[in-house]
């Protein structure tokens, strides 16, 4: 199968969690009290995201999506 590039120019902002992970004593799952790293926005452009992270005073940070690198491969090559 191919990965498409179908929302690759999409921009994310995420919530860092405030809180750290425990686990359940009955069940052993892990889960906390915060409902803020459960939301994530999606924004068209990087200066969309921005504006909204200033009106609203929320820390941004930007990571740069790296680089990709294709393999090319012929299919005979797995049998090789």
């Amino acid at each position: 199968m191919q990965s498409g590039k179908a929302r690759t120019d999409d921009w994310v902002l995420e919530f860092e969690q405030s809180e750290a992970r425990k686990a359940d004593p009955l069940m052993g799952w892990t889960g906390s009290g915060d409902t803020q790293a459960q939301v994530s926005l999606s924004f068209p452009t990087k200066e969309a995201a921005k504006a909204y992270a200033e009106k609203y005073g929320i820390v941004a940070r930007v990571m740069a999506t790296p680089q990709k690198s294709l393999k090319i491969q012929a299919y005979a090559d797995n049998f090789k």
